[in-house]
């Protein structure tokens, strides 16, 4: 089992910035990419971002490129989502999660564990 834990959300104004961190724990070796969901309420889980665990390239929805970055902490077992020009439609709750498929990393069902969630909310 993989434990995942994330902090880092709360209340923002619009251009603001945000710093989310997933920490891992449990049998982290199984896991090959960390990603990044968020879900709007009445709406379906989307991706966000993506990093393979041990290095190599990230990947991005459109509509947080260039705004968010994606970044990895080994020693501390520790996953970060940087998110700058923050907007109201980046209003959602926040979930990271971990995998260890290769390929697909921007589906939910192609994940195993999932974290907690943590509240992201943009005033405009």
């Amino acid at each position: 089992q993989v434990q995942l834990v994330e902090s880092g959300g709360g209340l923002v104004q619009a251009g603001g910035s945000l710093r989310l961190s997933c920490a891992a724990s449990g049998r982290t070796y199984s896991v090959y990419v960390m990603g990044w969901f968020r879900q709007a309420p009445g709406k379906e889980r989307d991706f966000v971002a993506a990093i393979p665990w041990l290095g190599g390239r990230t990947s991005y929805s459109d509509s947080v490129k260039g705004r968010f970055t994606i970044s990895r902490d080994n020693a501390k077992n520790t996953v970060y989502l940087q998110m700058n020009s923050l907007n109201a439609e980046d209003t959602a709750v926040y979930y990271c999660a971990a995998t260890g498929l290769t390929s697909n990393w921007n589906t939910p069902r192609n994940y195993n564990y999932w974290g907690q969630g943590t509240q992201v909310t943009v005033s405009s």
